[in-house]
């Protein structure tokens, strides 16, 4: 029996992927280049080559396999093996996901490859599922800290896989992440983020929260000329027209109850009082239909519970008075980094004070 993750040869690799051969080149993210390849005994592969020119790639690498190279669930991207070559050369070897990224199939693709309503609400409880074990499920807890559209990777039979630990943080149940370095991606990183640079559960919540937006609106967090998603959906929402926003291609066969239902639960998840947010585990259990909402009296239903927290004008109330959008200014984000900031604008991750 062969146990994964572990230790693959240069020349495994470079065979595999055919000498890092252009035409098996796959995608470009933050950190390197992605390939497609093919190992000894048939098995398709994506192979992550990272970029070893500053500390980012290397704690990107670090990171990925201290984390995703130890925990193991369905909607988790596999981690199969690494090489750390002589002279820098970083490698990280994943299970292959033949459908790409959400990302794609949302925004990037014609209209017979996009997923419909069903096949989106249907990712965003496998991506919550894997969150949620991230955060509960495992002897640590892991705060991936870089949740979006481009993240979550679909396999073979369209099921969501979340993916790219380059970010993530491990720590022990009982205490606090102690990092204060800001890293994200612009239009997902949670005001308090910002602010303070410490990161938590409830902050990756905020960034699953931009996520179900995302992808139910069909709108990116942030586009040029336009009022960031999360303000825009806020605002259409105090006004009394939330199904407006649902993604005008999805609108002929969304159900509307439902899909404005889902949308409530992206905006709870966004709150920028990280104290109103749900947990993952409240999340889970709406989209699976369970009762006994934790702390809110037995026998609630979930999606009874949030639709009341979202029309009892609270919520809203909450919002409008914080003094602060969901979205901190980008002057904000500037004065809040520090000279070990890392912060992502979409794919691309920019290192300033070095």
């Amino acid at each position: 029996m062969e146990y994964w993750p572990h230790r693959l040869s240069y020349q495994e690799i470079d065979s595999a992927t055919k000498g890092f051969a252009e035409e098996n080149m796959i995608g470009i993210g933050g950190n390197g280049k992605v390939y497609r390849g093919v190992l000894n005994g048939g098995l398709e592969v994506a192979v992550k080559r990272i970029s070893h020119e500053n500390a980012d790639g290397m704690r990107a690498f670090l990171a990925e396999i201290s984390s995703l190279g130890r925990v193991k669930h369905r909607n988790l991207v596999g981690l199969r093996g690494w090489c750390k070559k002589e002279k820098g050369s970083l490698i990280l070897v994943y299970d292959f996901m033949e459908n790409g990224s959400l990302d794609q199939r949302v925004f990037e693709c014609d209209d017979s490859k996009m997923l419909g309503f069903e096949s989106r609400v249907r990712v965003l409880k496998q991506v919550a599922s894997g969150i949620l074990y991230l955060h509960e499920g495992w002897e640590s807890k892991v705060l991936h800290r870089d949740i979006k559209a481009s993240n979550v990777l679909l396999d073979r039979d369209m099921n969501a896989r979340l993916g790219d630990f380059g970010l993530a943080r491990m720590h022990d149940h009982d205490k606090a992440a102690g990092t204060t370095r800001v890293v994200g991606t612009i239009g997902y990183l949670a005001p308090e983020v910002v602010r303070s640079g410490r990161a938590s559960t409830q902050t990756d919540v905020f960034g699953y929260g931009v996520l179900v937006l995302e992808v139910m609106c069909g709108r990116r967090p942030i586009e040029e000329g336009k009022p960031a998603l999360v303000e825009w959906v806020w605002e259409m929402f105090r006004r009394g027209e939330l199904g407006n926003v649902v993604d005008a291609r999805l609108r002929g066969e969304a159900d509307v109850e439902e899909a404005e239902r889902v949308v409530q639960l992206g905006l709870l998840c966004a709150h920028p009082d990280s104290k109103v947010r749900p947990t993952m585990r409240q999340v889970v259990k709406m989209f699976e239909g369970r009762n006994e909402v934790e702390g809110e009296g037995e026998g609630e239903d979930m999606g009874a519970y949030l639709l009341e927290k979202m029309r009892n004008g609270e919520v809203l109330a909450m919002h409008l008075g914080n003094g602060f959008g969901l979205h901190p200014s980008m002057d904000e984000i500037r004065r809040g980094m520090s000279s070990t900031t890392s912060v992502s604008w979409s794919d691309i991750t920019v290192v300033e004070g070095r």
